[in-house]
């Protein structure tokens, strides 16, 4: 996961290439962000004899990518949760105040109960992630997890100071925030790579 980081990290990488290890890297982390999903047992045929076997307990969980750039972790996740539901959460954050603005929010009228996977791929000041935290626990779900790829420690900070027990599954915590609230070292902005709009 690392040595994907790192490629992803690069200038030179295009975006077809930056796209692909974005997708690689969440699948790999899908198995980190869901460890500790609780499990019930299913009685099962196999082709040799009857048994208990453990399987996901509840609900069908719900991928939430804030968009657009978390857009480009759920081809990743849905690899490995082919039947996950996906609601969206459309958060920008402006660019003078850094603050988040909420602009559209489309999610199963079902996310009561369920276990939630907020994924956007950088954790900078972290405003966006918990505004996006924060309209999610309006909706009663049995847990939230938040992923990302890059997170600076201030918006860990942030984002577990008001969501404490809401855990950050990330694959780097890199050095700071810069003036413009961008990421050091970084990898630039995700949105603008995933989709080639540089």
């Amino acid at each position: 996961m690392q040595h994907k980081l790192t490629l992803m990290r690069r200038k030179s990488t295009s975006v077809t290439e930056f796209r692909e290890l974005v997708g690689e890297v969440a699948m790999l982390m899908a198995y980190e962000v869901t460890k500790d999903l609780p499990l019930t047992k299913a009685k099962i045929q196999t082709p040799m004899e009857t048994m208990m076997s453990p399987v996901l307990q509840g609900e069908k969980m719900v991928l939430v990518p804030i968009l657009r750039a978390g857009m480009g972790l759920l081809d990743g996740m849905l690899r490995i949760f082919p039947s996950a539901r996906v609601a969206h959460i459309g958060i920008y954050r402006d660019h003078k105040t850094l603050e988040p603005v909420e602009y559209y929010f489309k999610a199963s009228k079902t996310l009561r109960g369920r276990d939630l996977i907020l994924l956007d791929p950088m954790l900078a000041t972290g405003n966006s992630a918990v505004a996006a935290t924060d309209r999610l626990k309006g909706a009663h779900p049995r847990s939230i997890r938040f992923l990302c790829l890059v997170s600076a420690p201030e918006g860990v900070r942030a984002f577990r100071k008001a969501h404490p027990d809401v855990p950050v599954y990330t694959a780097a915590i890199d050095r700071k925030l810069n003036a413009h609230g961008y990421i050091l070292p970084g990898l630039g902005d995700a949105g603008d790579r995933i989709f080639g709009t540089l």
